[in-house]
């Protein structure tokens, strides 16, 4: 049962870090990326639409990532495949 326990907390340490970073740093590349296009958009502004367009694809691939890490958090948390493979407590 001891096994069982620590692993469970470990998934669940393991789930919470995982969506901590999951968040953050999508979070730090969405900053960046409209910093970038404000920018070229200040150098550019006949390029307006160009930016935009690439602006928008840019962060629909980065908030997917998000979201990718969310939906492997909530597998962890909720539907372990590992829980399967420890061996029974005795």
């Amino acid at each position: 049962m001891e096994t069982m326990n620590s692993f469970v907390s470990f998934s669940t340490v393991a789930a919470i870090i995982g969506i901590a970073l999951g968040a953050m740093l999508p979070a730090l590349a969405m900053g960046k990326a409209i910093s970038s296009a404000l920018d070229a958009l200040a150098r550019q502004p006949e390029a307006e639409k160009s930016i935009t367009r690439t602006l928008f694809i840019g962060l629909a691939m980065i908030e997917s990532l998000a979201i990718y890490v969310l939906v492997i958090v909530l597998i962890v948390l909720f539907r372990n495949p590992l829980l399967e493979y420890l061996p029974p407590a005795q």
